[in-house]
């Protein structure tokens, strides 16, 4: 990892700097709702820092729906955004909510952050976007060395906001379902990705992440794969992840419900009795989906998968 970074004028104009400072920092965006961005930045950061790598999940979402999957919705770690909003618009180091899991870390957002939009926009009627729109980056920057991931929750129809998240991140990863409106919402992020470049031209797609989508759905996954390439100028010969999440809305419920990550409510299910031994005991047992066992194994392969491209993207820029 880096040493500490000091965020000056110049280190912003610097884009060289900036992508080294934030290497790791990954933003989960798509501007359609509903196609999994907390679901999957949630439990890929959980799978990541269960590994031992530390991990930070940042959301700049106003309904603060991470805190919900965290499970810490109303206890003492959520601010609601305060610490995130104070960060970004004051230009100070950003101040997270520490030890959400063991190696894991969280930016909460929340209704602090109802008037992000309104102030970030103010400040570009002043002509400078590069200070607008880096002001999230210069709040990572001086922690980003204390983790091996940061991965962004972007809020979904929410243009400004997004333009933080695109000018902080070296990655950007979109979540998508397989419906012609998700598909939509993708090509504004496409649209929106090649803007950003002019703030951030480092920035590179990771890959499109399918949601909520059946297991052998071939002509689907290959739909998709096709308007990515078609979105993106095919500049990545493999636009689509591999691993794709399978559709377990059951699973999702229990665990919000739970505050349980996918994997820690697979554990906590393989530690209770079988349901109808603990039926005759008397006992009120939770029935767990039958999806369970393979969207806990959907998402540590999504983890592992997405390591590797990073890691496999930084030894060729090493070799170049």
């Amino acid at each position: 990892m880096l040493g500490a970074m000091t965020v000056t004028t110049d280190w912003v104009k610097d884009h060289r700097s900036r992508a080294v400072a934030l290497r790791r920092v990954v933003a989960a965006i798509n501007e359609k709702g509903g196609v999994g961005k907390t679901s999957i930045t949630a439990n890929l950061a959980g799978q990541v820092a269960a590994t031992g790598r530390r991990t930070l999940a940042i959301d700049l979402n106003r309904q603060g729906n991470l805190s919900r999957d965290f499970g810490i919705r109303r206890t003492p770690q959520d601010d609601q955004g305060a610490a995130l909003r104070s960060a970004i618009v004051e230009g100070t180091a950003l101040q997270v909510a520490p030890d959400v899991r063991p190696n894991l870390d969280v930016a909460v957002g929340g209704s602090k952050l109802e008037d992000l939009t309104l102030t970030i926009t103010m400040l570009l009627t002043r002509g400078d976007f590069h200070e607008a729109y880096l002001k999230l980056a210069a709040a990572i920057a001086p922690i980003a060395h204390e983790y091996q991931l940061i991965v962004i929750d972007c809020p979904p129809e929410s243009p400004v906001l997004d333009n933080l998240a695109l000018a902080a991140a070296r990655w950007v990863m979109i979540p998508t379902k397989s419906d012609d409106g998700s598909l939509d919402g993708m090509e504004l992020v496409a649209q929106r990705f090649q803007q950003m470049r002019q703030i951030n031209p480092t920035m590179q797609l990771l890959g499109a992440v399918l949601f909520a989508t059946g297991t052998n759905a071939k002509a689907i996954h290959g739909k998709v794969r096709k308007s990515v390439a078609d979105l993106f100028g095919g500049e990545d010969k493999s636009p689509l992840f591999q691993q794709h999440i399978r559709h377990a809305e059951r699973v999702a419920v229990d665990c919000r419900e739970m505050g349980m990550l996918v994997h820690e409510l697979k554990e906590y299910a393989e530690q209770q009795p079988n349901y109808w031994t603990a039926k005759r005991s008397g006992l009120n047992p939770r029935p767990m989906s039958a999806a369970l066992d393979g969207l806990a194994t959907d998402y540590l392969n999504l983890a592992k998968e997405l390591l590797m491209v990073i890691a496999q993207s930084e030894q060729r820029g090493a070799q170049a």
